[in-house]
């Protein structure tokens, strides 16, 4: 039976309905967005689905986590066409609380949450007080609908990190499960940004995808100069006409630099095209390639 779902925009709304389905024993899953879905947010919130009785969705484009001169002001916003994906993906609720619901006092009197070791590495050297925005939006969240299980998609691996350690160090009551990068037919990894790329860029844009599973083949493979293998990737994205902000193999657990007996490990990498920073990852158990 096809559900009607609900779409709220303040705490209250949000907190009564929650204690209503808790009354009735019902558990909750819960899937942030900033919005402008594709696949890759609808396949989470299917596998919420199964694994809740109920599932929430929030659209929130957080200012915290965008630094100055970043693309706030055009992040892709559409809001009519989310609400129809949602229904249409069975979703319960739709939480769409305001920047002054989720910082009542303003931004710059906002309690933070930093997450030290991982926020400042990779995207967060690139993006300074990203991962710290990144951070206190979703533990609010968290706290405000207070589910008991949260989807995230791997491809921000570095965020899907941060919120785990953060989660874990905070003994926050929710279980925190990633989900395998979404992607189009030819590799890109679906994001909201690929919209920002012209017809020539997303024919380019894949080839961050192709150099990186090079990098996953060549340690496969036994090779384990990570430091040459990066250089390589970084020299093939500007070659393909990308400008690389960084390649980097780490430890998958905590994103540190792996140490020879390491075999669970994740290379990164972002690069820039036109007006869009792409990122992506690939797991790589050393001997086997996700």
């Amino acid at each position: 039976m096809k559900r009607e779902m609900r779409v709220v925009d303040s705490l209250a709304a949000l907190r009564a309905q929650v204690r209503q389905w808790r009354a009735a024993g019902q558990s909750i899953g819960f899937v942030p967005t900033m919005g402008n879905l594709h696949a890759g947010h609808l396949a989470l919130v299917a596998q919420t689905r199964q694994r809740a009785d109920r599932v929430v969705v929030s659209i929130f484009v957080n200012p915290l986590q965008f630094g100055p001169g970043e693309d706030f002001t055009r992040y892709p916003r559409t809001l009519e066409a989310d609400r129809a994906q949602l229904t249409t993906a069975q979703a319960d609720l739709l939480f769409l609380p305001g920047v002054d619901e989720l910082y009542p006092r303003g931004q710059e009197a906002q309690t933070r949450i930093e997450v030290p070791g991982l926020s400042n590495i990779l995207c967060g050297a690139s993006r300074p007080g990203h991962f710290i925005g990144v951070a206190t939006v979703v533990c609010k969240l968290l706290n405000m609908v207070q589910p008991q299980l949260a989807l995230f998609g791997e491809k921000d691996y570095q965020q899907l990190q941060v919120i785990r350690r953060m989660v874990e160090d905070l003994a926050m009551p929710v279980q925190i499960e990633g989900m395998a990068t979404i992607r189009e037919a030819d590799g890109l990894a679906m994001s909201s940004r690929n919209g920002y790329l012209s017809p020539e860029q997303r024919r380019q844009a894949p080839r961050l995808y192709r150099i990186l599973q090079g990098v996953a083949q060549a340690i496969t493979a036994g090779c384990d100069d990570y430091g040459d293998l990066e250089r390589q990737a970084g020299a093939e994205l500007s070659k393909a006409g990308l400008r690389p902000d960084y390649v980097s193999v780490r430890r998958a657990g905590d994103l540190a630099l792996p140490e020879p007996a390491d075999r669970q490990l994740r290379i990164l990498a972002a690069a820039y095209l036109g007006q869009a920073r792409l990122i992506d990852n690939l797991s790589v158990i050393r001997g086997t390639v996700d």
